[in-house]
């Protein structure tokens, strides 16, 4: 399903964003589904988006957490913590579809 979500974002992601940060722990398994999330979607999100800034920020300890920031310098977090890689491909959608 994360897959699916992440072809459906296509190339629109700057069409609202500006950039996207993902922070993880490379350990936590609180974090699993944000790195799930990365080694299954991140080349094909990138390959579609190849001039977007698409940031992994990875950190032992912190908690996973999705960033978007849009026009402005105005930025909203979600927590990704304890969520599978489709529950972070959501996310992801929903951050990219608002607009603050």
């Amino acid at each position: 399903m994360a897959a699916a979500v992440v072809r459906s974002l296509g190339s629109t992601l700057g069409k609202n964003l500006r950039e996207i940060r993902l922070h993880l722990c490379q350990t936590s398994a609180a974090s699993k589904g944000a790195r799930d999330f990365v080694e299954q979607s991140y080349v094909t999100l990138k390959r579609s988006n190849p001039e977007f800034p698409i940031l992994i920020r990875e950190c032992s300890g912190v908690q996973a957490q999705l960033w978007a920031r849009y026009d402005f310098g105005k930025e909203t977090s979600v927590s990704v913590e304890n969520m599978s890689a489709d529950q972070v491909a959501k996310a992801l959608q929903t951050l990219a579809q608002s607009k603050p």
